[in-house]
């Protein structure tokens, strides 16, 4: 029988069936929103049990997903953010974690990424180095991310192997700047899908 991992954290899921399916994959404490709205006594229980164990967010790769995970953040800092690529989380006409395989949970798990402790909107630019300065459009541009005709495509596969989930091109760069992405780590994946695709950053 296969070992599930352990995962010290709380994870936070939007349904029963996402539940069952993170449990299928993980050894872990689950906790259901159950619904769109997020309850503020459930965001009050998140931030103590956020001191106490830690939390991992994994909503569904969507819309209605997103608004969620942005929800909890805002309300609960510190979370840990996992993501299952959209194309690993489709099934019966819908997308959802539920649909996703034990090991794409456990992958999207694995990768889950702290949010810095500091917000980027206020980081001294002074002080900021080539590896934690915070990223703008005009990376994004030089790395084909958008105004690219492939851009979307780009944007999905870098998001999956970065472990940030996908976006358009301004949710992409809030990911990129509040998940601690560095630049060393994203030119090198960016250089591997050019790689693989047969083309180079300018």
């Amino acid at each position: 029988m296969r070992m599930r991992r352990q995962i010290p954290e709380i994870v936070v899921v939007e349904g029963i069936h996402d539940k069952q399916r993170v449990l299928e994959a993980v050894d872990a404490e689950v906790w259901v929103i159950g619904g769109d709205r997020v309850a503020h006594t459930f965001l009050a229980a998140l931030q103590r049990a956020a001191k106490q164990r830690g939390i991992i967010i994994l909503t569904d790769p969507d819309g209605p997903g997103e608004r969620i995970r942005q929800r909890i953040a805002q309300s609960v800092p510190g979370c840990r953010q996992a993501f299952i690529p959209r194309v690993a989380a489709l099934g019966a006409g819908c997308v959802g974690v539920e649909h996703a395989t034990p090991s794409a949970v456990s992958r999207a798990l694995q990768k889950a990424r702290p949010e810095p402790a500091f917000c980027q909107e206020s980081l001294d630019k002074h002080n900021a180095t080539p590896q934690t300065a915070a990223f703008t459009l005009r990376d994004l541009v030089e790395y084909g991310l958008t105004g690219h005709p492939s851009a979307a495509s780009r944007r999905q596969v870098v998001g999956e192997r970065l472990g940030i989930g996908h976006g358009n091109g301004k949710t992409f760069l809030h990911k990129l700047n509040m998940l601690g992405v560095t630049r060393q780590e994203l030119a090198a994946v960016v250089m591997e899908v050019n790689s693989q695709w047969g083309e180079q950053t300018e």
